[in-house]
């Protein structure tokens, strides 16, 4: 039953200063977002802000978040504005279907694609991939390091998603249109709903890129669907006529080969993906579904992993001790021998370093709940229908929590250190709606980042040092690199990084990503 509305509620919630008639603080999330978001947790635990005429609740205290987002998330459906302008993109895809039967059905689908062992499956093809990828790099020449992570780590999910047999045709597509079409999404959720319905040149380019996308992705669908055919008749199966032990057998006997033993049937394994366990599941997806949900880890895919990794590499490069640990580490685990996808667990200082640039730079900023019933929240009353806010970039440059939260500190995430920070770090979300793929995502970005390591031994910024933007994510305006298998004269050798506090470049792109799933 919906609680009356004088709730129980105690504390006065404050709204936030600043805001102007009819646009509320738009202009202030608009123009400088990062530091508008971080200055709430000077107000109070919930504070009130305007988006335009409408008002928001915004979370500060991690305590609290955890109430939305775990112990009362009943109350607190996937939705609000942004999630609302997302579906056009995504559809009914995890990270933007409503809560409910439908959810819950589709999650327990998906939940084994995600598992470790399967993961682990495909683990070496992804290798392969990055590192054809990354060592074809023309060296010494600047490249634009955002859109290289971006395309490295498409190309990895889409083996992962699909399988290493994909045609190049279709990758070669992918590759092209997802850009565009995160672009033309950023507009979409940025602009008032009846623009976007407008028949303008913008518009209608991005409708027939996604539908594109659709039928890229129904190609993918077949292509896996009539491997899964041929090899569950025997038609793809080769034949393998020597066993390990060196015994003879036919193709079908009771020896049968195994990955193990027969390199056809490794390859046979390196070439499945993820998606297959949704086309073969009893209950299956509709073909609808399949897309939503192709699209929705597509573009988590590339916005929070390419993003990550970019971040990554320049705290890398203005910090030459961690690059060494870094080095040192993968010396020491891999010696003279290619990455294998066991080494990831031996590596856990890479770990650390990446899970601090994600801590540092999000890289989601903002999401969105809707409050469905008038509800008590740490004694602020927040009315049904209200758009309940929380930001994990916010949470994660909590001083209280992360002393000197502007610098970059990977020995934040020692084994003892690390329990401090329950709570207060939440990039991939928390509850039932937590990204499913948060395995995924930590092999991938381990993966690209040692194999970046291996086969450039040196690599340093050529742009001005890179300023945060509030879009998507929150990714670098401008960061260009050069790599370099042998050092210049001018390589430096010492670690006197500079401590200056980064700060977000004024723009309107302030669109947050759905986090979570």
């Amino acid at each position: 039953m919906k609680p009356a509305m004088n709730a129980p509620a105690t504390s006065l919630t404050r709204t936030a200063p600043g805001a102007l008639p009819l646009l509320g603080h738009g202009l202030q999330l608009a123009r400088s977002p990062l530091p508008f978001i971080s200055s709430l947790r000077e107000h109070g635990p919930v504070v009130r802000i305007r988006i335009g005429p409408t008002p928001a609740y915004v979370v500060t205290d991690p305590a609290l978040t955890r109430k939305v987002l775990v112990t009362d998330a009943a109350h607190y459906a996937k939705g609000g504005k942004i999630i609302d302008a997302l579906r056009v993109f995504f559809g009914d895809g995890l990270a933007t279907i409503a809560d409910g039967d439908a959810h819950l059905r589709n999650r327990r689908l998906m939940q084994p694609m995600f598992n470790k062992a399967h993961i682990a499956d495909r683990g070496d093809a992804m290798i392969e991939q990055v590192t054809a990828m990354v060592g074809a790099w023309p060296e010494a020449r600047p490249r634009e390091v955002y859109e290289d992570m971006n395309e490295v780590t498409l190309a990895a999910f889409l083996v992962a998603l699909f399988g290493a047999d994909l045609p190049n045709h279709l990758e070669g597509e992918f590759t092209a249109l997802m850009p565009e079409i995160m672009k033309g999404t950023i507009r979409q959720t940025i602009l008032p709903p009846w623009v976007t319905r407008l028949p303008l040149p913008a518009n209608r380019a991005h409708a027939q890129r996604v539908a594109r996308l659709r039928a890229l992705i129904d190609q993918a669908i077949e292509h896996r669907a009539s491997r899964a055919a041929g090899s569950s008749s025997g038609t793809e199966t080769a034949s393998c006529t020597e066993t390990a032990s060196g015994t003879e057998t036919a193709s079908g006997s009771e020896t049968a080969p195994d990955a193990a033993t027969c390199p056809h049937a490794a390859a046979r394994e390196q070439q499945t993906g993820l998606f297959d366990t949704l086309l073969t599941a009893e209950n299956p997806l509709t073909r609808q579904q399949l897309q939503d949900e192709a699209i929705t880890l597509l573009t988590g895919a590339i916005e929070t992993t390419g993003t990550t990794l970019a971040w990554t590499l320049y705290e890398i490069s203005r910090h030459p001790r961690i690059e060494r640990r870094l080095r040192e580490e993968l010396a020491t685990v891999c010696g003279d021998r290619p990455l294998r996808y066991g080494d990831l667990d031996d590596l856990p200082y890479a770990r650390q370093v990446l899970q601090e640039a994600i801590r540092k730079y999000g890289p989601a900023w903002l999401v969105t709940r809707t409050a469905t019933r008038d509800i008590d929240l740490g004694g602020h009353l927040v009315p049904q229908g209200a758009d309940v806010v929380w930001s994990p970039y916010l949470h994660q440059h909590d001083p209280d929590v992360f002393a000197d939260p502007d610098a970059f500190d990977p020995d934040r995430w020692t084994p003892e250190k690390v329990s401090a920070t329950r709570g207060s770090f939440l990039a991939f979300g928390d509850g039932r709606r937590k990204c499913i793929g948060e395995n995924f995502a930590w092999a991938e970005l381990q993966i690209i980042l040692a194999t970046i390591l291996r086969t450039w031994q040196f690599f340093e910024l050529t742009s001005p040092a890179p300023r945060p933007q509030a879009v998507v994510t929150v990714k670098p305006d401008r960061l260009t690199m050069v790599f370099r298998r042998k050092p210049t004269p001018a390589q430096p050798t010492s670690d006197n990084p500079s401590q200056e506090v980064i700060t977000p470049e004024p723009g309107p792109d302030t669109t947050p990503t759905p986090s979570g799933s």
